[in-house]
């Protein structure tokens, strides 16, 4: 990779952390946020992405948005795979396999390169996530100390480390495709450590297969308990919101940092180049916040599937038509490659209903949206920064999770903090038409304000000066990181 202007000067920093996001949105969202903190305590940071991903930020971002900021760095290793020429989210299966198979080798030369580069400080922590154990091996084999990010939920971590008893208890792989509609998935599941009222369909989604090989089942299970090995481990979620989970968690592994919500944690810090950069994958739209501007105080539903869900054209067609019914003014996020094999095209006849109040784009700044006044609900995919936007927005939910561990998510939100509705799999337009009328006007829909308005109050709380998960980052910097004030 082309070395930077900025690399002919000496860093000022003692420490130097190696962040490995696994190459996907949602996942490179939170390791920046994280990322974003240490140079305000004094650390030095590498940011690995795949080479596919660093292409995509160049067009995104222009050709020298990467090399102007202080103390940070851009380096690249390869994926494995074959170059897609267009800007869209890889496939998972293929890509969890092929990091799994791929990965290793690159990484550790360019960890070796990082090391005995002298323009740079030494290397003296690899911050991997959790689902990258590659990174966290290759530290080990270098000597250097590695940490694991889990960049989701801890719910949904509990979840996947379910995936062996699951096994031996001989409910996966099911036997046959008959579980998916036989009433199997609504199953009561009662052991698992500090989780209640989960059923089988709540656990992450990679347990729905009737394949003994199943490519991302493996995957996680391999990963996840990969991660208890580790030195230690950060979640991005705050104590009070899953407290239940997180003590039973702290029982089985190595010692955690809740340092949650990040976004929170990043606001706090001194206005800088690096506070407002972001790494969008996608051009991001700004008119859409003028556009909120124009709109009544919690009066806008915003809907947004994330960086992965794909839909049918009949599910796209449903939702829409749904959207358009209830009469609401709504701001749409629909990424070019959300409807499988196709591109998502809206009928005519449904943009001309709607073209006074509805907002179409194809990305944007999500926590900016979500923290605007004229935001009244949000239709998710229950992704876990999705989730953690919505609760800093104090935004109830309207839930249609997708696949992995947004089920687990959606689960939480609709019974633990009562903070969302969940839409049935098959779609209808008249029931999303009733689940937007009943959470904007609706008596549910009122408690549910409510509850996303005292869960927004603890998550700053938590995040706050002396709140726990700034405390919790501030130990992670003196423990893991080495750094005094």
């Amino acid at each position: 990779m082309d070395s930077s202007p900025q690399e002919s000067r000496k860093s000022h920093g003692h420490a130097h952390a190696v962040c490995v996001p696994f190459p996907a949105q949602g996942h490179i969202n939170p390791m920046m946020q994280l990322a974003k903190l240490l140079p305000t305590r004094g650390a030095f940071v590498t940011f690995v992405n795949t080479e596919f991903n660093h292409r995509r930020l160049l067009r995104s971002k222009g050709p020298n948005s990467l090399w102007s900021l202080e103390n940070f760095r851009f380096e690249t290793i390869p994926d494995g795979l074959l170059p897609l020429d267009h800007d869209a989210t890889q496939d998972p299966p293929a890509l969890c396999n092929s990091i799994r198979k791929n990965c290793l080798s690159p990484f550790k030369e360019l960890l070796a390169r990082i090391k005995s580069d002298k323009v740079v400080p030494p290397v003296t922590c690899v911050i991997s996530d959790g689902v990258m154990s590659f990174a966290s091996k290759a530290a080990r084999e270098l000597g250097v100390p590695e940490v694991q990010f889990w960049t989701a939920s801890a719910c949904g971590f509990m979840g996947y480390l379910q995936y062996r008893e699951l096994v031996k208890r001989g409910i996966v792989p099911f036997k046959d495709e008959d579980f998916l509609n036989n009433g199997m998935l609504d199953d009561p599941v009662n052991w698992i450590p500090g989780m209640r009222n989960i059923r089988l369909q709540d656990i992450p989604s990679f347990i729905r297969t009737t394949d003994p090989n199943d490519i991302m089942f493996d995957f996680l299970e391999e990963e996840v308990q990969h991660c208890l090995k580790s030195s230690a481990i950060l979640f991005n979620t705050f104590n009070e919101l899953e407290h239940k989970v997180l003590e039973k968690i702290v029982d089985i592994s190595p010692p955690i940092y809740c340092t949650g919500p990040l976004s929170l944690l990043v606001q706090d810090i001194p206005s800088s180049s690096i506070k407002s950069f972001r790494l969008n994958l996608w051009k991001e739209d700004y008119s859409c916040l003028e556009w909120l501007d124009q709109r009544e105080a919690e009066s806008v539903v915003y809907v947004n599937y994330g960086c992965v869900t794909v839909m049918t054209k009949e599910h796209l067609k449903e939702f829409a038509w749904g959207l358009a019914n209830s009469k609401r003014p709504f701001m749409w996020v629909i990424r070019p490659d959300v409807v499988e094999g196709d591109s998502a095209i809206l009928p005519e006849e449904f943009l001309e209903e709607v073209k006074d109040r509805g907002f179409l784009m194809t990305w944007c700044l999500q926590d900016r949206v979500l923290s605007h006044g004229s935001i009244g609900a949000f239709l998710t995919h229950c992704g876990w920064n999705s989730t953690l936007e919505a609760i800093c927005g104090g935004v109830p939910l309207i839930c249609w999770p997708f696949f992995a561990e947004q089920q687990t998510n959606c689960r939480y939100s609709c019974t633990q903090w009562g903070i969302g509705m969940e839409v049935n799999q098959g779609v209808r337009r008249e029931e999303i038409e009733a689940l937007v009328r009943e959470v904007m006007e609706g008596v549910g829909g009122k408690k549910m304000r409510e509850n996303a308005k005292k869960w927004k109050e603890r998550a700053v709380e938590a995040a706050r000066r002396g709140g726990p998960s700034f405390n919790d980052f501030d130990k992670f910097i003196k423990e893991v990181l080495h750094l005094k004030e």
